[in-house]
């Protein structure tokens, strides 16, 4: 039957109506994953047929595909794919499910700018802990303890940006296993 389905998306004019069993073998998203972005997402308006039969303009589709990459390979929460509809717009998520534009994360690139740190002695020694070091280990040849916070924090900055894109990974790996 899957066979059938997605043969008869490819024998299909790019203008033509898709039902929600197309789009949910095109975009490998099961079906009752459509229907609940169509309830957290208020852009999603499939046109209604008798019977409640949903038919995708391909518009829909491209929309559909954006959000489905935002959430699954950018690693979003609904939420988060919601805010980047307000503020990029629909035409924009779009783009991206049609592949003409790249995501541009706005992460930050540093830790501190994804948390503020205070700098102050503690947290020094915090930073030093966490890496399996004392502050007795940094006493008189180490550099000052600005210094060492400063160098902590841009391990553990780099450490962070390892695990957003793990996460990213790990989302993709996972949509992949749902399939």
């Amino acid at each position: 039957m899957l066979a059938s389905t997605s043969a008869n998306v490819s024998a299909k004019s790019p203008e033509a109506f898709r039902t929600i069993s197309e789009v949910s073998t095109e975009l490998d998203v099961p079906q009752h994953v459509l229907r609940f972005w169509e309830g957290r997402f208020a852009q999603i308006k499939p046109v209604k047929r008798a019977g409640g039969r949903r038919y995708y303009r391909p518009e829909d589709v491209d929309l559909l595909r954006g959000i489905r990459a935002l959430l699954y390979l950018e690693g979003f929460t609904i939420k988060g794919a919601q805010k980047i509809l307000r503020d990029r717009g629909l035409r924009y998520v779009a783009e991206l499910g049609r592949g003409e534009t790249g995501f541009e994360r706005q992460a930050p690139r540093k830790l501190a700018e994804f948390i503020a740190v205070p700098q102050e002695p503690q947290f020094a020694r915090a930073a030093l802990s966490v890496l399996g070091r004392s502050s007795d280990e940094s006493a008189s040849d180490a550099p000052a303890e600005s210094e060492v916070a400063d160098q902590e924090r841009e391990k553990l900055s780099g450490l962070l940006e390892e695990l957003l894109a793990l996460r990213v990974r790990l989302n993709a790996a996972r949509s992949r296993a749902r399939a």
